[in-house]
C-alpha cells in the first residue's frame, strides 16, 4: 500500500497496479478496497493501464478529517492525480459516479469518465435529502446500513442475503460514511453536470431497475460530451468481465497504443 496527503493533511491509501495510461477506479458507498467488487476489474484492466484503486476517506487504509464536505474528497482526487504525474481517466461505481463527477467539474485533470449507474437525485427534494441524512447521522453500525440500503432501493432479499457476511461487516465497519455519500448526492445537480466537460460513458445495466436505468438516462442527458449504453448485467451490477473491454475501448479511443 502507498498513501498520498490531501490538502488537508488526510492521509488516503492507495495502491498502484499494470502498465499504461492512468485510470483511477472509485468506489460507491459502504465499498473500499477490502470490500469492493473492484478488484477483479482492475486485474483485468492493469494490462492496459496504470490502475489506481484507493479507499475514500474514512474507509479501510485511509485516515478521515471532520467535517466532511464534497470538496475534500475531490482534494484526495487531486492528490491521486498529481502522483500519477499525467492526465487520468475515472471510473466510478455508483455513488463514485458522483465523486468523479465532482472532480471533472472542478477542473482537475480528468482525461475521460466512466460511470455505471450515477444516483442522481434530480427529483428537487431537498427537503428529503436533508432528512435523509440527519437519520443517518442519528444511526450507527447495521442499523445505520439497514436504512441505507433499503431507503436507497436495495431488494429486501439482497439485504437479507448480505447479512452476517464479510461484506456486511465492512460496511458496518464504515457506516459513519454512508452519510457523507449522501452529502455528495445533495450536492450533485445539474450544475454541477454542466461545468463536466470530459467525453463521458454512462453505462447501466440491463438487469437493473426502472430507477437506476433512469438516473443513467438523465445523467447522459444534461452532461455535455456522454454516451449511454446498456449491459448485460444483474441488478445495480455489471461483470467485471464484460465491463473491462468497453472500458477499454472508450477509454483507449484517443490515445495512441501502448
Amino acid at each position: 500500500m502507498s498513501v498520498v496527503t490531501s490538502r488537508d493533511g488526510t492521509r488516503i491509501g492507495y495502491q498502484r497496479d499494470g502498465v499504461g495510461p492512468a485510470l483511477i477506479l472509485i468506489d460507491a458507498a459502504g465499498h473500499f478496497r477490502a470490500n469492493s467488487p473492484l478488484g477483479e476489474l482492475a486485474d483485468l484492466l492493469t494490462p492496459r493501464f496504470t490502475v489506481y484503486r484507493y479507499d475514500r476517506r474514512g474507509r479501510g487504509d485511509s485516515d478521515d478529517t471532520p467535517p466532511y464536505a464534497p470538496e475534500r474528497e475531490v482534494e484526495d482526487l487531486a492528490a491521486l492525480i498529481a502522483e500519477a504525474g499525467e492526465p487520468a481517466a475515472l471510473y466510478g461505481y455508483s455513488s463514485g459516479c458522483l465523486l468523479a463527477l465532482h472532480a471533472a467539474a472542478a477542473d482537475l485533470d480528468v482525461r475521460r469518465l466512466v460511470l455505471l449507474e450515477p444516483p442522481l437525485n434530480s427529483d428537487g427534494d431537498e427537503a428529503g435529502q436533508q432528512a435523509f441524512t440527519a437519520q443517518l447521522g442519528r444511526l450507527t453500525g447495521a442499523e445505520a446500513v439497514t436504512f441505507f440500503l433499503t431507503e436507497i432501493g436495495v431488494p429486501a432479499h439482497m439485504i437479507s442475503g448480505m447479512r452476517d457476511t464479510p461484506h456486511w461487516n465492512a460496511m458496518v465497519s464504515v457506516a459513519h460514511t454512508l452519510a457523507y455519500d449522501s452529502l455528495l448526492s445533495a450536492a450533485t445537480g445539474p450544475a454541477v453536470l454542466a461545468r463536466v466537460r470530459a467525453p463521458t460513458l454512462v453505462l447501466h445495466s440491463d438487469g437493473s431497475s426502472d430507477d437506476l436505468t433512469g438516473m443513467a438516462a438523465t445523467t447522459a442527458g444534461l452532461l455535455p460530451a456522454a454516451e449511454r449504453r446498456g449491459l448485460p448485467g444483474e441488478w445495480h451490477g455489471v461483470p467485471a468481465a464484460t465491463l473491462a473491454p468497453v472500458l477499454t475501448e472508450f477509454l483507449l479511443r484517443d490515445t495512441a497504443p501502448h
